[in-house]
């Protein structure tokens, strides 16, 4: 019987026994986690939407050009030389993610995850607006291709592509700038013809999860799933059944009016497959914890809803962690949260710590290669090197120099003795750099050099130099 009862655990809830797919229709959820996770997902549609195109200092507030390698993030530049940021910052999101599934369970997914947000918020309230509810969709389903169906999927499919074509364009204005979208739409499709195929490549993969793969995603495609399987305990946070209370001691039975179903032995579960009907995977709820649940609380909201119908108390499913409904326990700050928790202040620490060090001006000279030292009259050595200025601001550096900072000597640009850095640019150049051989030792020193505007020195970086190995 127990195994009979854990036979949904051998497959996933979206494949029938035959192995095929088991299409979701879920019912349109009402309720009032259901009202909180719709403004929830109007500010972060917002976000997602306008982040491109909002602008700080003439910044882009969010921008990750992988193809130039140039990122904005709340509208900081970011360079190549700052990869160990980035480096930090993932980490960092790693261990914050380790510790909100230990806490609180798969909540992300139902109220932050982008997928979650445009699928439920999006495209299902479209198919609830143009197919009708669960009962409305099944029968469509079954229905053969009259006109009805073929409007009915005609108009759905054209708005899904729309949308989809509208994110593509979305998505590519965080990769390439939004800027740079805004001018290839104006100029036409025909004068971009290569990132047109691109965004219609972007177009079909939205269309494709959207319209096809959708929860899918969750259940097959997204890592974070088996995540929480790892991470998960008795005493995480998580959507459950309070199985004590909704089986008692008989299990569970069907509601009659009038019946002392306490008196008889049975839960306050009704079996009315509400929650089951509502999930967006098309999981049982009441199975326990399973690697298809998203926490996105419908089930909460329809079995509160069929509760309150019948007269019982409401929380039959309910946030609440397996030593809650086994034992009454309260949360706790176990020493598992307190070691995840120490590492993400201790990680956040360092990376501030690099934000607050990083210099606005990245220098590397660099020997030109190929090129030996250079013996001048007055035994002088002269090497010549190329450099390399970034300007991570967003301010133009007026009136760059180089001075020696290690030895005595001098140092010549080819071209203007000064010069200025444009922000958020990269400037490069050719100079040399000449020492008495009496200042040297051997035929390798590391000359250090100061970077300045004007009087102040903003960066300081050192190159290898080159001389006679006669001369110590």
């Amino acid at each position: 019987m127990a195994q009979e009862q854990n036979n949904f655990r051998d497959s996933i809830g979206t494949i029938n026994k035959e192995g095929k797919r088991a299409w979701v229709f879920p019912k349109k959820p009402q309720g009032q986690y259901y009202e909180y996770r719709k403004y929830v997902s109007y500010v972060l549609l917002a976000f997602l939407l306008l982040a491109p195109f909002v602008k700080i200092n003439g910044n882009q507030f969010l921008m990750f050009n992988i193809l130039e390698r140039r990122f904005n993030i709340f509208g900081f530049p970011f360079w190549p030389q700052d990869f160990y940021l980035f480096v930090i910052s993932m980490i960092i999101g790693v261990v914050f993610i380790a510790l909100f599934t230990v806490a609180f369970g798969r909540i992300f997914c139902g109220w932050l995850c982008p997928q979650t947000i445009f699928m439920e918020m999006v495209f299902r309230r479209i198919e609830y607006w143009i197919d009708g509810d669960r009962g409305a969709q099944i029968r469509l389903d079954k229905q053969a291709w009259n006109a009805e169906k073929i409007r009915k999927r005609g108009l759905k499919w054209t708005i899904f592509f729309v949308i989809s074509f509208i994110i593509a364009n979305v998505f590519l204005a965080y990769l390439i700038g939004s800027d740079r979208l805004i001018q290839y739409i104006a100029d036409g499709p025909m004068q971009h013809i290569s990132t047109m195929v691109s965004l219609l490549i972007f177009t079909a993969v939205f269309y494709f999860v959207f319209a096809w793969f959708r929860e899918q995603v969750c259940i097959i495609a997204c890592p974070y799933g088996r995540m929480q399987g790892v991470l998960l305990d008795n005493k995480s946070i998580v959507v459950a059944y309070d199985h004590k209370r909704g089986e008692n001691e008989k299990g569970r039975k069907k509601f009659r009016k009038g019946e002392d179903r306490q008196a008889m032995g049975h839960g306050d579960c009704i079996d009315c497959f509400q929650c089951v009907n509502v999930c967006p995977t098309g999981i049982d709820i009441r199975n326990g914890t399973q690697l298809e649940c998203i926490n996105c609380t419908a089930c909460i909201d329809a079995c509160d809803a069929i509760m309150e119908k019948v007269d019982l108390p409401k929380g039959l499913i309910r946030y609440a962690s397996e030593d809650n409904i086994e034992k009454k326990a309260k949360f706790k700050f176990t020493p598992r949260l307190k070691g995840y928790s120490a590492v993400l202040v201790i990680l956040t620490g360092i990376l501030i710590g690099m934000l607050f060090l990083r210099n606005d001006l990245e220098a590397n000279i660099l020997r030109l290669p190929g090129q030996l030292y250079e013996h001048k009259e007055g035994n002088i050595i002269s090497n010549v090197y190329t450099f390399k200025l970034v300007n991570k601001t967003t301010r133009d550096i007026p009136d760059v120099s180089f001075k020696l900072l290690s030895h005595k000597g001098s140092i010549s640009l080819v071209g203007n003795t000064e010069f200025t850095v444009p922000a958020q640019e990269l400037t490069e150049g050719t100079l040399f750099i000449e020492i008495d051989n009496a200042a040297l030792e051997g035929d390798k020193n590391t000359v250090k050099i100061g970077v300045y505007s004007g009087d102040k020195k903003i960066e300081t970086t050192s190159a290898r130099f080159m001389a006679p190995r006669s001369y110590k």
